[in-house]
């Protein structure tokens, strides 16, 4: 594949973080290897400190030998990677260092290449977004105008902005220097395979679509439960929470993905359209609504962590009840379950179907023996499972709950794309279809902020780590 790509320059700013570590130069120097990059493609890591090139090459070959095993197997291609890397310092506040990046970018334009094809990746706090867009647009290298022809395209980690109103400018000042088209918001959920299936699972089976809706779906369960704590990352949790953690992004992408309507065809805007509707249609939050739909809590221990307030309020856990007010979901509710320091790691949905109007092989006045459920698993488990009754041997009618399941890694050998791998490789090729909208993160916003104004200082239930959580949100699943 490497030729038949256009040749082009990524940009990553915040070159020394923990994610440009971990996930962005092992995941783009596999891509190279595997040949998905173009021949002569370059990568210039941009960051505050003072380095040559010669000292981020050596910095990023020791990264990688720390976080992608392959380089160490592979000494020729991982040399020829680190002669593509270059590096800029620059105060991200200061034009005068975009000036500098855009003469690095300019060194090698007799050779066609970088004037023409640009990627910016932001790999940065998303306070300093603004200004790195700003100033791109001020030295002439945004979007809206390309003297060199070829394209420029920026990929935004989440989150994006940290409420409706910061989301709204990040999204204006976006939109003065870059098109829409140009734009990928990243959240790395939609770049795993089994969250890329739910599409598949619901729109290419005859037997679950006819399903989907009020009439026979009861609830829907969304869980994503880490066994582990904010590692270190105190002050940015104080910040967020784990409602702008987890839920806006993560959290509400996922019951978008459950709930959308077919799309009128498989293109990036045709799905993000209906994934934009469900996430308008979601009910906002009340003082009085509130108190019904959430628990928050906060694990033992938190405020011992480093950068945490002696005082802190934040949540680490929430429990939220959902209502997407359509014509499909009217009446279902749609619970959500996230935490940090939680029992177990995991992310499942679970889709649970109405009983039969009446039951004959269940206790004596129990509404429903064995209610199906289609359980998606996400991670660590890839998997599909559906849930129903079947009778147990003897001569006694006694129902127990049995399930079909459908592994990923059982079925399908082979390496696969990690969610990095994946996005990087979308993205290169312009296909913008797992990656989030501006509208969908100006309606999850207007969703959490709806919930954060109503709870309006609510002190957080304290929880066991290693627990499910507190002990009122045992209601919601």
């Amino acid at each position: 594949m490497s030729g038949t790509l256009d040749n082009f320059t990524i940009i990553i700013f915040g070159a020394s973080s923990d994610l440009a570590s971990r996930k962005l130069f092992p995941s783009i120097f596999q891509l190279a290897r595997w040949g998905h990059m173009p021949e002569s493609f370059r990568l210039i890591g941009v960051g505050r400190q003072e380095l040559s090139h010669d000292e981020f090459r050596r910095s990023v070959r020791e990264r990688l030998l720390e976080h992608s095993p392959e380089a160490a197997g592979d000494a020729a291609r991982l040399d020829t990677f680190c002669r593509r890397l270059f590096y800029v310092r620059v105060d991200l506040h200061d034009q005068a260092g975009y000036e500098a990046l855009r003469e690095e970018i300019m060194r090698d334009e007799e050779n066609g290449r970088t004037c023409r094809n640009l990627m910016f990746y932001l790999s940065i706090s998303p306070s300093l977004a603004p200004d790195v867009v700003r100033n791109l647009g001020q030295v002439g290298l945004g979007g809206r105008e390309l003297p060199c022809a070829g394209w420029r395209k920026i990929i935004a980690e989440k989150p994006y902005g940290h409420d409706l109103e910061s989301a709204l400018e990040l999204n204006r000042v976006i939109d003065e220097v870059f098109e829409e088209s140009q734009v990928y918001r990243i959240d790395h959920y939609l770049g795993k395979e089994p969250v890329q299936n739910i599409m598949v699972f619901r729109f290419s089976n005859g037997i679950f679509e006819p399903l989907w809706n009020r009439q026979y779906i009861a609830q829907v369960m969304i869980t994503i439960a880490e066994d582990f704590g904010i590692r270190g990352r105190g002050g940015y949790y104080e910040e967020a929470g784990l409602l702008r953690d987890i839920i806006q992004n993560h959290g509400l992408q996922l019951l978008a993905a459950i709930a959308m309507e077919p799309p009128v065809d498989i293109d990036a805007d045709a799905i993000r359209d209906e994934k934009a509707k469900v996430l308008r249609a979601v009910r906002r939050f009340t003082p009085d609504t509130v108190r019904e739909s959430v628990v928050l809590g906060q694990y033992e221990g938190y405020l011992g962590e480093k950068g945490v307030a002696p005082d802190s309020k934040v949540e680490t856990f929430a429990a939220v009840k959902f209502h997407v007010d359509n014509w499909r979901w009217s009446g279902v509710p749609f619970y959500m379950k996230a935490g940090k320091n939680l029992a177990k790691s995991v992310t499942e949905i679970v889709i649970t179907f109405r009983c039969p109007p009446q039951n004959y092989y269940g206790a004596l006045g129990a509404a429903c023996s064995t209610p199906n459920q289609v359980v998606l698993g996400i991670q660590p488990d890839e998997t599909v499972a559906i849930r129903f009754g079947a009778k147990r041997p003897g001569e006694q009618m006694i129902t127990d709950p049995v399930f079909m399941k459908f592994d990923y890694r059982g079925t399908f050998q082979g390496e696969g794309l990690t969610p990095y791998h994946r996005l990087l490789l979308d993205a290169i090729e312009g296909n913008q279809m797992n990656f989030i909208r501006k509208d969908s993160v100006e309606h999850s916003w207007s969703i959490i902020d709806s919930l954060k104004d109503s709870i309006d200082g609510q002190a957080p239930e304290l929880y066991p780590v290693h627990s499910w959580g507190p002990e009122s949100s045992r209601i919601y699943g």
